[in-house]
């Protein structure tokens, strides 16, 4: 069977894993001439979210951050592998929801592809990883990657 994917979407959250997942996730894009779709979650369900604590200004910044973290890294990607079909998203919300259900039915992706592990080990160890999650409940195709970090990681 010959999979042909056209909508691919790789989660990022600053981990090495998500990085290292972006890297093949281009490369896939680029064999499938797809549309690869980055996505940051910001999570409103985290403490300060959903007991107010944060400020509009707090948020701005945070947002903005998000940002400025995505164009370098879709820059890294952009130099290393040529590809040119390639968005960057910020969306708020569960990552899991988001991810799962939100993101992937407004671009109708088709694959998923995500690292191993992200950078919140505390949500790990209390309500499961997201990447888990996402394995168990996309109605696509997840790619979980477990490369060796040497050889896929983007950042410095």
């Amino acid at each position: 069977m010959n999979n042909e994917y056209k909508s691919i979407l790789v989660p990022v959250d600053g981990s090495k894993y998500s990085e290292a997942a972006l890297n093949k996730a281009a490369e896939i894009a680029i064999r499938n001439e797809a549309r690869l779709d980055v996505l940051n979650v910001i999570n409103t369900t985290a403490f300060g979210f959903t007991y107010g604590v944060l400020s509009g200004d707090a948020i701005t910044q945070m947002v903005d951050g998000q940002i400025d973290y995505l164009k370098a890294l879709v820059k890294k990607v952009q130099d290393k592998t040529g590809i040119k079909n390639i968005h960057m998203h910020v969306r708020f919300g569960n990552p899991k929801n988001v991810i799962c259900y939100d993101f992937t039915k407004d671009y109708h992706t088709d694959l998923i592809v995500m690292g191993a592990t992200g950078k919140n080990a505390t949500e790990r160890l209390l309500v499961g990883s997201t990447a888990s999650y996402v394995n168990s409940h996309a109605m696509c195709d997840v790619l979980i990657v477990r490369t060796n970090l040497k050889n896929q990681q983007i950042s410095n």
